[in-house]
């Protein structure tokens, strides 16, 4: 692209733009385009934005519909996106702005349908300032997404409310672990994905999961929001049927009452105590292929423990004995979904909540099995060594017939 700001109107100017953009798309270098000046007899519609997007290895562009009250997204093929765009381009849109990483390219049509390129200077697009990934590319979610306006997320002009930057933040990062779990779980790209949230509350991220799915990724999903108190699942149920989310629900109750036949994603933030147990049971026993906790509270094993005498000056503190038995309990959640055959991980989340527990345990199950005796025996010599007698997902496991013993 040219290094300084230039204009053409010449009458392949048209022809020029298109060919700029398969140039970016063949290099990866497009930030995004964006179809303005809609004429086209849906008066609804402003203006369509495409992003490039990895759809299971394969390079696809993102088109978002941006209608007055609501967006509708289309994954689509580059060679099938390409030709659309150049069916779009005047009878449907009279603007075009193409951003990539060597700058700006507007495409104008005069009202005598005189089409006019022009070029701006040749420096990065400020959303394309890559660092490994570029930062738009970071953003799972847009803000424009109507879900977000409905939950208090955003304005009404789609603009971010500042007192939920925080929430948004999170939204996003639990979007990211997720579509990297995603990536690397063993579910094939067209089946229905079933997820279960456990402790939905107000549905924040069931929501977030719903959309992602089904408008970012073009993916079938059925989601279902869990909930003890009735007046939020009202809430989120009514939001749900407001704005057209087909294959979302709500229903009251908790991970003891309410149990899918088969689930694919099981979700239990903050889930209290033995709670997180039950959730991980729930999700084993459904044959989960991704499971995702972030624990709270460790009541069950902390009485339980007996200090080996080498640790007792240390973990004669309360507050190092409560970090030992959350460390102990949480070990111990992992292992157990290891052996049941899960690759799983325990790592330091931003908290969904404005506390401190923002640890996240996440599982995604293995291809092949594995044989779980050797670590059934680590298990047990972990438990023999702080005294340990019962551990509740060990309890249900068994009871289940999971694991052995």
């Amino acid at each position: 692209m040219s290094a300084t700001p230039s204009a053409s109107t010449t009458p392949d100017a048209r022809a020029q733009f298109l060919g700029l953009l398969a140039e970016t798309l063949q290099t990866e270098t497009l930030v995004k385009l964006v179809l303005a000046r809609h004429v086209g007899s849906d008066e609804t519609l402003q203006r369509i934005i495409a992003k490039p997007l990895k759809v299971k290895g394969q390079p696809c562009l993102s088109l978002v519909y941006r209608h007055q009250t609501r967006d509708i997204t289309r994954n689509l093929p580059v060679d099938q996106a390409q030709a659309l765009v150049a069916e779009l381009l005047p009878e449907a849109f009279r603007n075009a702005h193409l951003f990539s990483q060597d700058g700006e390219v507007q495409l104008s049509f005069s009202k005598k349908g005189k089409p006019m390129l022009q070029r701006h200077a040749a420096q990065p697009v400020r959303e394309a300032q890559p660092a490994g990934h570029d930062r738009e590319k970071k953003r799972y979610l847009e803000l424009s997404r109507p879900f977000l306006q409905d939950l208090g997320v955003t304005d009404q002009h789609g603009a971010l409310i500042p007192s939920m930057s925080r929430k948004w933040k999170q939204i996003n990062k639990f979007i990211e672990v997720f579509d990297h779990a995603l990536g690397g779980a063993p579910v094939a790209a067209e089946q229905t994905l079933r997820v279960a949230d456990f402790g939905s509350g107000k549905g924040y991220l069931t929501f977030a999961m719903h959309d992602y799915l089904r408008n970012s990724l073009g993916r079938e999903a059925q989601v279902t929001g869990v909930e003890l108190r009735q007046d939020m699942v009202d809430l989120c149920n009514t939001a749900a049927a407001r704005l057209e989310h087909p294959g979302l629900e709500f229903q009251c109750g908790d991970v003891r009452s309410v149990v899918p036949d088969a689930i694919d994603v099981m979700i239990a933030l903050h889930a209290c105590d033995v709670a997180t147990d039950y959730a991980i049971h729930t999700g084993i026993r459904c044959g989960a292929a991704i499971i995702m906790c972030s624990p709270c509270c460790h009541k069950q094993v902390r009485p339980q423990l007996h200090s080996p005498g080498l640790l007792q000056p240390m973990l004669q503190y309360g507050l190092h004995l409560g970090q030992q038995a959350e460390m102990l309990t949480d070990s111990l959640r992992a292992l157990y979904l290891d052996a049941c055959g899960y690759e799983t991980k325990v790592f330091e989340f931003i908290s969904l909540e404005h506390t401190n527990k923002n640890k996240m345990i996440l599982a995604v199950k293995r291809s092949q099995a594995i044989d779980p005796a050797a670590l059934l025996e680590k298990i047990e010599a972990l438990k023999a060594f702080y005294g340990v007698k019962e551990h509740c997902l060990e309890t249900l496991l068994r009871g289940d017939g999971l694991i052995g013993g």
